[in-house]
């Protein structure tokens, strides 16, 4: 009979555990019970030859994944689908230098990724904060904004909106609140930030404590690596300049990586991502609940806010209240949910039974 394993739970804790000891009844505890001899530990790296992972903040080490996530010579896909394989962030079973298992995820920010057929792309696993970048130069983009903070929302991901660059000749951050008042709703911190800077970047200490996990989110050039330097203290995300004529910079974050910062948290930095095409899993009414407030008042209760008599979400349109391309964006971005939302539906239909990995732990 073989040895049963006793983590170091505390210093799990360190790389986002969300128990102090062991879990308690449920799907992880059984699993941890049906592999006594693997030890827990977190997706740190995620690349096409395998991953790395931790069990605690320092050191990780390379795994080789399960023969199933593996794509054979010679075919274009894999035996499972890529939303259930782990990703960044996720919690796995290790034994003998391969992942066993891949434990329920509490939530996994997504998108859809390009291409005719629907498919999604997993962003990071298990997440508490989202923080998007956006740059107070040519990056500054609302329309882009409204997409991520849909995804955040859509697995009740906390958003944080910081504005980087604001260190720039002509940066203008009260101009940026104010362009955003819309989109955010009140809700949502936005902060304003030199990357370069410690002291403004302290500003993101509230949702960087100890045991949260944050994702970096943004296009590229968006200064998500130079925070993430800023924050960890020293220089060890690779960063480049952008382009003078259009603020865009180039990809000098390849892969996703899992950083333990020394606030306690842990800091999800990604690659810029410039396409964001909704799941079809997503809430319009969590993002834009001042147009749902305006439909309610509209003459009929099926107004497609078009050309309808007594619109009273045009009506705010031409009165001023309502930004013409908020509205603009709700119409193309309802669009776009309804349609993945069909893709998915069909794509369940010749899969039966087909879904990722169940949600996890309650949200501390």
């Amino acid at each position: 009979m073989h040895e049963r394993l006793n983590p170091d739970f505390d210093a799990l804790r360190g790389i986002g555990w969300p128990w102090p000891g062991a879990p308690g009844p449920g799907p992880w505890a059984e699993l941890m019970a049906a592999h006594p001899r693997a030890r827990p530990a977190r997706v740190v790296e995620q690349h096409r030859a395998g991953y790395v992972v931790a069990d605690a903040t320092e050191p990780a080490a390379g795994v080789e994944s399960p023969p199933q996530w593996q794509r054979p010579p010679g075919y274009r896909r894999g035996k499972v689908a890529p939303g259930e394989r782990a990703v960044v962030g996720d919690w796995v079973l290790v034994e003998d230098g391969r992942i066993v298992a891949l434990l329920p995820r509490r939530n996994a920010l997504k998108r859809a990724a390009a291409g005719e057929h629907y498919r999604q792309q997993l962003i990071a696993a298990n997440v508490d904060v989202a923080i998007i970048a956006c740059g107070l130069d040519g990056d500054f983009n609302p329309r882009r904004i409204e997409r991520y903070l849909l995804l955040a929302r859509a697995e009740d991901v906390r958003p944080v909106v910081v504005l980087t660059k604001a260190d720039l000749p002509g940066a203008d951050p009260d101009a940026a609140r104010a362009a955003l008042a819309d989109v955010l709703g009140g809700d949502v911190p936005v902060l304003a930030v030199n990357a370069r800077d410690p002291a403004t970047a302290q500003a993101l200490a509230p949702w960087l404590g100890p045991g949260v996990t944050a994702v970096l989110v943004g296009s590229s050039g968006a200064g998500k690596s130079t925070l993430t330097n800023t924050l960890l203290g020293h220089e060890r995300m690779k960063t480049g300049a952008v382009r003078g004529r259009d603020a865009r910079g180039r990809h000098t974050t390849t892969h996703r990586a899992l950083i333990p910062l020394p606030s306690g948290a842990c800091l999800i930095d990604t690659p810029g991502m410039r396409e964001l095409k909704p799941t079809g899993e997503e809430d319009l009414g969590d993002g834009f609940a001042d147009i749902e407030a305006l439909a309610a008042g509209c003459r009929f209760r099926d107004c497609r806010h078009q050309a309808e008599p007594g619109c009273a979400v045009r009506a705010a349109v031409e009165a001023g209240e309502l930004d013409p391309g908020r509205l603009a964006n709700y119409h193309k971005l309802r669009g776009e949910v309804a349609g993945a939302a069909d893709r998915l539906a069909s794509r369940l239909g010749h899969r039966p039974g087909a879904r990722g990995p169940g949600r996890g732990p309650a949200r501390r």
